[in-house]
């Protein structure tokens, strides 16, 4: 069977940020959870299927090629428990299924989130490579409280409840888990006086300006990197990073095929019948094209190493000219006068002028019988 697709999965937009997803995986693992459906057969496939989902949507680079390739761009073994390119916290799952919070005895620093900016460019910017700014929003720490969280001139307690570990030992028959410490929420600290900025959060919510290199030859779908400007980690954590997706515009002339462009080349009946000499534009200026007598329509002119010079390409794609014979409109009385005589004196000998009118109805009587 076909796989489903990993946003139906987990119910999510395409668009869905990486905290919805993420609260949206947890509470499906809740609800197929195996020990919470003993006789339910099916609630472990479904557990593993949004688990399969997650470990894709929740890993930023894996989550580009998905969106760009399905699942035909999946790495050949996906990510397991603790293992792979995103480590999932499965003491936040399992805690919350058995009534607690974090288990295993995690610490509470934690790296920030990764972020993602989709960036709209022109095709001449993506042949040339380019340098923007972008303005992007995220969690920096506060700077009144600078991420203390506490009021200026207060400090965080640590809290006696859990001795700052964040977390408390409960015994539940059997079994001794680990939870987050209700009386602290996990962080191991106690705000006597919040800061009035952030109300204790020790992050706001701001906007930075970034400066973004796009490199020559990028294409749709492609991705910039830009180590650890992601939003902050927390108590301490180490920033996540921000994946800067292109886009490039739909060009007025030109269509990309990877490396190749395409442009649709209109020319006049005359210049079709006759042969001549066109110009046509390329994204370095323009280029002159030779057209031989009786060109038919739909013939491909190729100009080779116009197109464009890929990131990874050591050369430069070519240039798909497609000839397109331009009926004439809003004809004068007297171009009119002229085609009728070209017609009267082409069914004269329609054979030798129209080969391939004169096939074609061969055909169709054949046909017909």
């Amino acid at each position: 069977m076909a796989k489903k697709d990993y946003y139906e999965v987990l119910g999510v937009n395409r668009d869905a940020s990486e905290d919805e997803i993420k609260k949206a995986y947890r509470k499906l693992a809740m609800k197929h959870h195996p020990d919470r459906n003993p006789d339910n057969p099916k609630a472990e496939e479904h557990f593993k299927e949004a688990k399969e989902a997650y470990e894709v949507l929740s890993d930023a680079q894996q989550r580009v090629s998905y969106d760009r390739y399905g699942h035909a761009g999946e790495p050949g073994m996906g990510p397991g428990f603790g293992a792979g390119a995103h480590e999932f916290d499965f003491g936040d799952i399992f805690g919350d299924i058995f009534g607690g919070g974090r288990g295993g005895g995690r610490s509470n620093v934690h790296r920030g989130a990764d972020l993602r900016y989709n960036l709209e460019i022109t095709l001449e910017q993506a042949a040339r490579g380019t340098e923007t700014k972008i303005r992007v929003p995220a969690m920096v720490d506060c700077d009144t409280c600078h991420g203390s969280g506490a009021k200026p001139g207060t400090s965080p307690t640590t809290c006696n409840t859990c001795g700052g570990q964040g977390q408390v030992r409960m015994q539940q028959g059997f079994f001794s888990i680990q939870q987050a410490c209700p009386r602290c929420r996990g962080s191991g600290k106690l705000i006597a006086s919040p800061c009035s900025s952030c109300h204790g959060a020790g992050r706001i919510k701001q906007h930075k300006t970034l400066s973004v290199k796009i490199p020559p030859g990028v294409d749709s779908d492609d991705s910039i990197r830009l180590s650890g400007e992601g939003e902050h980690g927390v108590n301490g954590g180490p920033p996540g990073d921000l994946y800067v997706a292109i886009h490039i515009k739909q060009h007025a002339v030109f269509q990309r095929d990877h490396n190749d462009l395409h442009c649709e080349m209109p020319v006049s009946f005359a210049v079709a019948a006759l042969g001549g000499e066109i110009e046509i534009p390329t994204l370095d200026g323009s280029a002159r094209i030779k057209i031989p007598p009786e060109t038919q329509s739909g013939k491909t002119f190729r100009l080779r190493g116009k197109g464009i010079k890929g990131v990874r390409s050591p050369t430069y794609g070519d240039l798909h000219c497609h000839f397109v014979v331009e009926t004439p409109v809003n004809l004068t009385e007297r171009q009119k006068e002229l085609l009728r005589e070209f017609e009267s004196i082409n069914e004269k000998d329609s054979a030798h002028h129209n080969p391939r009118a004169k096939s074609w109805m061969d055909k169709v009587k054949e046909f017909f019988g």
